[in-house]
């Protein structure tokens, strides 16, 4: 048992029948001595639910219940007291701290809870101004009482915006306490709480506010299926994408912004995708993807319909994604021709665009040579609109950038493709990429069928030296085998073709 539950039981003992006057004064003495910090910090934020302290319980039952143990009997009590005292001794210790108490006793005394809170939540932005040791547990009481009451989400917005305002008596270590204890709210709430999307709202805007957004990026993985959990509408979901990208953007971090930018863009509906609204955030993404040093590939905003919606709103927009979609550097020309001054307009970065369109030039080019695997020289530099001396310097970027992998060949001068990236894969592709597979489907059967034929002609081979050794092993059988056998029946009995034994001499010796 804590400290701090051991207190409260204290308290409860104080008010329960047979506790005779020498122990009630010595408890109330007890009680009396400990400054108002070690009171209220006692007044802790549950943890969440403890699914494995079940197995962890004491193991000794409880004398007069052998089914009840000694934990599960402190909690009773511990229930008893956080019902008997939490709600009106809490509140006034709260009042006190923050110096209402004169305002709350006669709330207190006609139980006006709501009217009580009212009170405590107005005044409890004085609490970033308490000592840094105290922050914690003032804010856990508090939000202990918050929590107790019959509608908590009346009051924990207005909780959630006092911490997200500066902690001015700890300016270092402030925003990680602020930090945590929004953090425990969240943690404290159901999953399915609709009330956990206005505390990580918060959460989202303290981390950005103080440049903690790595903080928030780790849970950023989940955010999908919370908001599911949650289930908000579209507008909801809509603000909260949009604030975690201006969270990543203030990072430093453009392609995660640009990820929860088109995740808001999504949220429109057909009815609403050509509102101002819809306009502003569509062209937000849009840029984005635009001035991205490493977005080439445009086909995740194509499929969206308030994408789809510029062709009426935003037609110049329109055409523009298409030039960057499909097109090449040739047409991007024309189209800054044709919409002379609009880009220096629109604040975009001539430069970069017409970089980004000349990489993706040189990945059609690289496309389009599927079949030869070669580029010459000549031609990408006038696809590209670049003297020959710039070539090993664009393609050195092109192969940085993901979109080509070939070599330079000097001696040729030509571009070997090994791997072309296609911008768009639409019926010309796909044609070629049926002759592909039809080129490969007719190469693998001319492998198939060499292959068969080599296999006949091994079996072939190895079927006239079997024969050929057959043959020379059966000759040999024909010839010796009856001279041998007509020797040894012979009347002589010596023995078949062996010699007769040679005389000795003397010269043996």
């Amino acid at each position: 048992m804590t400290a701090g539950r051991r207190r409260w039981c204290k308290a409860l003992l104080l008010r329960l029948p047979g506790i005779n006057s020498v122990h009630r004064q010595k408890l109330q003495r007890d009680q009396d001595k400990a400054a108002f910090y070690a009171r209220h910090s006692a007044y802790e934020v549950p943890s969440p639910p403890d699914h494995d302290a079940h197995d962890r319980r004491d193991p000794h039952p409880h004398p007069r219940d052998p089914h009840l143990r000694y934990s599960d009997y402190l909690d009773l009590i511990l229930q008893r007291v956080d019902d008997e005292l939490g709600r009106h001794h809490g509140r006034r210790e709260m009042a006190d701290y923050l110096n209402v108490g004169q305002d709350v006793k006669p709330l207190i005394e006609k139980d006006q809870q709501d009217e009580i809170l009212k009170k405590l939540i107005i005044a409890s932005a004085a609490l970033n101004m308490v000592p840094e040791r105290e922050f914690t547990a003032s804010y856990n009481l508090l939000v202990y009482l918050v929590l107790q009451s019959k509608n908590p989400n009346m009051f924990l917005s207005r909780v959630c915006d006092n911490l997200v305002k500066p902690v001015t008596s700890s300016p270092q270590n402030g925003p990680g306490l602020a930090l945590g204890t929004l953090t425990n709210i969240f943690n404290m709430l159901k999953p399915d709480d609709e009330t956990r999307y206005h505390v990580f709202s918060a959460i989202v805007r303290f981390t950005k506010l103080n440049g903690l957004f790595d903080q928030l990026k780790k849970y950023l993985p989940k955010l999908e299926s919370w908001v599911q959990e949650w289930d908000i509408d579209e507008e909801d979901e809509r603000k909260l994408y949009e604030a975690v990208a201006e969270a990543a953007s203030d990072a430093g971090d453009d392609e995660l912004s640009y990820e929860y930018v088109l995740k808001a863009v999504r949220t429109f509906d057909d009815e609403d995708n050509k509102t101002e609204e819809a306009q502003r955030l569509t062209l937000r993404a849009l840029k984005a993807a635009l001035l991205s040093p490493t977005h080439y590939d445009f086909s995740d905003l194509l499929g969206v319909p308030a994408v789809s919606a510029l062709q009426e709103t935003q037609p110049v927009y329109y055409d523009l994604l298409m030039v960057f979609a499909e097109k090449d550097l040739e047409d991007y020309k024309q189209f800054d021709e044709e919409h002379e001054g609009w880009i220096e307009k629109e604040k975009l970065d001539a430069d970069k665009l017409f970089r980004k369109m000349r990489l993706l030039t040189f990945a059609s080019l690289a496309a389009a040579e599927s079949k030869s695997r070669e580029i010459p020289y000549a031609k990408i530099s006038a696809a590209l609109q670049i003297p020959d001396e710039e070539i090993e310097m664009w393609t050195i970027d092109i192969i940085r950038a993901g979109l080509v992998e070939g070599k330079l060949s000097q001696r040729q001068k030509v571009f070997l493709v090994h791997r072309a990236w296609y911008r768009v894969f639409g019926e010309k592709q796909w044609r070629e990429l049926s002759d592909r597979v039809d080129g490969w489907t007719s190469t693998l059967k001319d492998v198939a069928a060499a292959l068969r034929r080599e296999q006949a002609a091994v079996e072939s081979a190895r079927k006239r030296e079997q024969e050929e050794l057959e043959r020379k092993l059966a000759g040999a059988g024909i010839e010796d085998r009856p001279q041998r056998g007509g020797r040894r029946g012979g009347a002589g009995g010596a023995g078949g073709d062996r010699p007769p034994p040679k005389p000795r001499t003397d010269d043996d010796d």
